[in-house]
């Protein structure tokens, strides 16, 4: 671990670079922070920093960067995330507030994480296998037609149309809605095919071909609808930054084209932290190794649903950053969990 001195001139670098995204010299240190040192002791911390790695300079200029390894001391050295003003908690609470439906709270979500971090945000859906059943529902269409809806805790509703080969009888409905409701009701979405399985044996031989109709279709919604879904915005952000990122976007361009790389990304968020950092070279994706990746999970306490995040140039706000990240995570928790 770094003396508290070189920490701290480290830091100032960090927030110059992160301020500027100009190299960052001895004389800058001096007359933006309050080191108590001398410029000699702080160009000499700066020579250890270099020849530690946390700290380099790019082609001939007398002013130094910060490395992926001096991002990452950084990271790991702050104590807290940056708190968001009264006014930012409200106007995120206001914004989600006013979502319409799952679809408008994913949309709301990614618009306002580009807006607040001026980076690329990726939000992914809440999966389907984390879920769970919060209650069915049937609505006869036809005599020979019904919709079931599967309503998740996550804000999901699911829906299919059965075309049911016999007439429909409401007694037949209100008594396999209830025995569905009995198997399914708070129970893992990934658990239903096999409490259902069997549910046909229960009716007599002439509700079956309708009772397995509908089972056929629930295990197909299941097994067809597990696939993960990603919302990304704010993607003209990457051309607010200098050239030195810009040389470098096309790959990053083409790895937020990959849906794969995304959920691969926003798998990584740890449910242990409140808040994941991935940067630079950290990115096992070639493409993003001159990005960090900041991700938070959301859903219930302590059983999440999925996570967003934000991608962009290792030089971020980082305190700021993952205080956005933090609290919109904790806001999509908490509207998901009211629906």
């Amino acid at each position: 671990m770094l003396e508290e001195r070189r920490l701290a001139v480290l830091k100032a670098i960090v927030q110059d670079y992160v301020a500027t995204h100009e190299p960052v010299g001895s004389k800058g240190l001096v007359d933006r922070h309050q080191l108590g040192v001398s410029p000699a002791t702080i160009r000499n911390d700066m020579a250890a920093l270099e020849e530690e790695g946390y700290i380099t300079a790019p082609h001939t200029s007398a002013g130094r960067v910060p490395t992926d390894r001096g991002y990452r001391l950084f990271v790991d050295q702050l104590s807290q995330v940056k708190p968001l003003s009264t006014a930012e908690r409200k106007g995120i609470d206001r914004f989600l507030g006013e979502a319409a439906d799952l679809d408008d709270v994913m949309s709301r979500t990614v618009r306002l994480l580009a807006q607040l971090t001026k980076q690329v945000a990726v939000v992914q859906y809440p999966s389907l296998s984390r879920s769970h059943v919060r209650r069915i529902e049937f609505i006869k269409v036809t005599d020979h037609k019904i919709m079931i809806i599967l309503i998740v805790d996550s804000g999901r509703v699911e829906q299919r149309v059965v075309d049911c080969s016999v007439p429909v009888q409401e007694e037949l409905l209100t008594d396999l809605r209830s025995r569905l409701s009995a198997a399914v009701t708070d129970q893992p979405f990934s658990s239903i095919p096999t409490r259902i399985e069997d549910l046909d044996e229960g009716f007599d031989p002439t509700s079956q071909p309708l009772v397995r109709a509908v089972i056929a279709s629930i295990l197909e919604t299941v097994t067809e609808k597990l696939d993960e879904r990603i919302v990304l915005g704010g993607t003209s952000n990457l051309a607010h930054y200098n050239d030195v990122f810009a040389m470098s976007i096309q790959p990053v361009l083409e790895a937020l084209e990959e849906q794969v790389v995304l959920l691969r990304l926003l798998g990584e968020a740890s449910p242990n932290q409140k808040v994941s950092v991935r940067i630079g070279h950290e990115n096992e994706y070639v493409g993003l190794n001159s990005t960090s990746v900041v991700t938070s999970q959301y859903g219930r306490e302590n059983s999440p649903v999925a996570s967003l995040g934000v991608v962009g140039p290792t030089h971020m706000d980082y305190p700021g950053t993952m205080s956005a990240v933090q609290a919109v995570a904790q806001y999509v928790s908490r509207i998901l969990s009211e629906n």
